[in-house]
């Protein structure tokens, strides 16, 4: 038995993953930790932990440290995540720019109004599921340039599933999640998202129109016209190659990508078929 750390807005994933894993391979027992990115990461440099599930490859002097101390750390990439932006149910404003993003973050657009004239719900609230999550992390490092959030309107819960009840309750609110959380767990196509929130659709252009925004899809995640993807890490300091570095073998075989092909996500690894539907009215 182990424990490995993973940032927690992967938990759906992780824990379809360890499920099969552990009718698979019955004598093996891997227990997830769901701390944040930061702190996955401070136990794996500290060799408290030889696994971490992350949003981000190693820094160079993270891995130069642990080569120094004669380990030999790994990356394995898992699966590409598109981070979403949900709104309450009843807001009918559901495309924005990453530009206009990028102002709400910064502060700069702090009214609804600011991107979407005459819009009356007033002030913006910015909603992260943690202050050191990997949400956080993408938007300062992706978004705004590796500038920090300055929006004076931005609070942090403790985990994604306060977020999307944050959003169910606060007309006003953006909330930034992964998309892994969205799917309804009852349509095997992926094209479903949860009833009682709005997920935005987003546009590279200066301006987010219906014509030129896209929804984190796993098709617009594949062909990247959704444009805030990440990609999903399995960082390793398991010199032995045990248990860890097993299940992170796992999660990147056939069967673990076949897991997050059908949890939504989209595999690293794996043949993708593309098909083109015709529809007669």
């Amino acid at each position: 038995m182990i424990s490995f750390a993973s940032d927690e807005s992967f938990s759906p994933i992780i824990d379809e993953e360890r499920e099969v894993f552990h009718s698979v391979y019955p004598q093996a027992t891997v227990n997830p930790i769901y701390i944040t990115e930061g702190e996955g990461l401070t136990l794996l440099l500290k060799d408290s932990v030889n696994l971490v599930i992350t949003s981000r490859d190693f820094k160079k002097k993270e891995y130069q440290s642990l080569y120094d101390r004669q380990f030999r750390p790994q990356t394995i990439k898992l699966a590409y995540d598109g981070l979403a932006l949900i709104v309450n149910k009843n807001n009918v404003d559901t495309c924005i720019s990453v530009k206009d993003l990028a102002r709400v973050l910064r502060g700069e657009a702090k009214n609804w109004s600011d991107i979407f004239p005459g819009s009356k719900r007033g002030t913006i609230t910015v909603v992260f599921d943690n202050k050191r999550s990997s949400t956080v992390h993408f938007a300062e490092d992706s978004i705004l340039g590796g500038k920090p959030i300055t929006n004076p309107n931005v609070v942090a819960t403790n985990k994604t599933a306060e977020v999307v009840d944050y959003v169910e309750k606060t007309p006003n609110a953006i909330g930034i999640i992964g998309s892994n959380w969205l799917n309804d767990k009852r349509d095997s196509t992926n094209l479903t998202f949860k009833k009682n929130i709005r997920v935005m659709s987003v546009s590279r252009k200066d301006k987010g129109t219906p014509a030129n925004s896209w929804k984190p899809y796993q098709y617009y995640i594949y062909n990247g016209n959704y444009p805030l993807i990440r990609t999903i890490y399995a960082l390793l300091n398991d010199p032995y190659q045990g248990l860890p570095w097993g299940f992170a073998q796992f999660m990147a075989s056939p069967k673990g990508q076949l897991i997050i092909l059908k949890s939504g996500l989209l595999p690293v690894q794996g043949n993708i078929t593309i098909r083109d539907v015709n529809v007669n009215q």
